[in-house]
Parts: C-alpha cells; sequence; structure tokens
C-alpha cells in the first residue's frame, strides 16, 4: 500500500502482514511513516494505491466506523478520554456503544454492562480504581484505560501507536505486563520507540525506513541486522540497544 501527500511519498509500496495472534512492532527512525501507516489501516486515512484486508476481506474502501465493527480497534498516542467521567463510566460507554449501540450514561440497572466494566478494568491492571475520574488517574493508568476502552468493542486486531510514551520505569513494566496478558484471539500491531520493549514484548518486527520496509523478522534478526543499525544509527557497529541483555548485568557494547 502506498500514500502520498502531494509530491511526498509517506508510505511507498509497504506489503506488510500481522499473522493472528502476533505481538507485531513497527518501529523505525523518526519521519520513517509508521504512524501514517496504523491511519492507513484504521481508516483515518485512505490509501493513495494498494489495498487494506482483514482475514483476507477487502476493507480499503471502508470507513473507520465500519472497520471498527469490523474488528479493528486501536488506542492513541494521547489518551482520549472524557476527563470528567469516572473510569468505570468511560469504560461503560464504550460497552454500551458497542453492544447496543448510542453513547448515553449507563443506568445502574444494566447490571450485564457494568459487570463487563469491571471485567475490562481488571484485565487492564485497575480493578478497584474505576470510581477514579479519568483526568486524576496518573498517566500510565489512563493508558491502561484507554486500552479498556478499545478491549470494549472485542477487537481481533489492537493498532497501539506509541503506547509507552511518556510513562516511568513502573508505568513501561505494567504496560508490558498488561500486553503480554491479552487473549491470543487479539492481534496486536504497534508502533514504539522504545526498543527495550520492543524486543521485550514482539514476537515480530518491522522496521521502516523512509516510508518503505526495511526488513520485517524476528527480534533477534532485527537486532542482528546491520542494515537497521544504520538506519538508526548511521553506522554498522552494534550500540547497547541493539544487543541482548546480559543475564546478572548491564548491556555489554562491543569494541
Amino acid at each position: 500500500m502506498g500514500r502520498t501527500f502531494g509530491a511526498l511519498r509517506v508510505v511507498d509500496g509497504v506489503d506488510l502482514e500481522v499473522r493472528p495472534g502476533a505481538r507485531h512492532a513497527l518501529i523505525g527512525p523518526n519521519g520513517a511513516g509508521k504512524t501514517t501507516l496504523l491511519r492507513l489501516v484504521t481508516g483515518l486515512l485512505r490509501v493513495s494505491e494498494g489495498s487494506v484486508e482483514l482475514a483476507g476481506r477487502d476493507i480499503t474502501r471502508l470507513s473507520e466506523v465500519r472497520r471498527a465493527r469490523l474488528g479493528i480497534g486501536q488506542t492513541l498516542q494521547h489518551a482520549s478520554l472524557f476527563g470528567s467521567m469516572t473510569a468505570a463510566e468511560n469504560v461503560a460507554l464504550a460497552v454500551r456503544r458497542h453492544e447496543r449501540g448510542g453513547i448515553r450514561v449507563v443506568p445502574v440497572r444494566e447490571r450485564a454492562v457494568w459487570a463487563r466494566v469491571d471485567q475490562l478494568l481488571a484485565e487492564v491492571g485497575l480493578a478497584g480504581r474505576g470510581g477514579v475520574v479519568a483526568a486524576r488517574l496518573a498517566h500510565g493508568e489512563r493508558k491502561q484505560l484507554e486500552v479498556a476502552l478499545a478491549l470494549a468493542c472485542r477487537p481481533r486486531v489492537l493498532l497501539m501507536d506509541e503506547p509507552a510514551a511518556g510513562m516511568s520505569t513502573a508505568e513501561r513494566t505494567a504496560l508490558a505486563e498488561l500486553v503480554r496478558g491479552l487473549p491470543e484471539r487479539v492481534t496486536v500491531l504497534f508502533v514504539e520507540h522504545d526498543l527495550d520493549l520492543v524486543f521485550e514484548l514482539a514476537t515480530e518486527v518491522t522496521v521502516l525506513s523512509l516510508g518503505r520496509v526495511l526488513l520485517t523478522g524476528s527480534p533477534e534478526a532485527v537486532r542482528a541486522s546491520a542494515e537497521v543499525r544504520r538506519a538508526y544509527l548511521g553506522t554498522t557497529r552494534a550500540e547497547p540497544l541493539f544487543l541482548p541483555p546480559v543475564r546478572g548485568g548491564a548491556d555489554v557494547p562491543t569494541s
């Protein structure tokens, strides 16, 4: 698929297959086209050429809303929440929207909705935090809440754009546990600049450079690629970021 803005080719002939159940990372230097590619998949942007398929179905001409109904969920770089509502109320709106249609305050009598809300909050590590107003949650908790909103729509594919951005070490650890704990039926495609997190979570990695696929392979293959190091660092020399951790100590750069 491809996407141009005038004479600028931001995504250039990308052929990407994400396997069912994968935790597939999309990485690359700034300006590589990663976020644009996610937007082409969600339907927020339309492709200039090529197609987008979901489980063998061509969804290229479908709107963002119709794609979501077919099972494409997403979390954004900046959490999009109703800040004056509680965490539970935010999730309840998403659940009711998916299960019954419409967005409105969910009455207490709709017990099935609230049971689902409790389940989702527990799944993302926010059990007991449902009564907290969203604006008062910590940054990492807001990110977790956004995942709960996405899961409320029972996605087949979850797209995550820089989920660890701005997180503390503890929040990053909680995020890693959350993504690892997602059901296998949920395929995850995520963009992330934290390569430690990428190599920790990903089952497969695609590297973009200047809008094109530089390499798709296992985390180990990406770590070992001189071409990838050149794209990131301008050199083929192995830096600590691209070396596997040494047991019992810190990463050790080569000489």
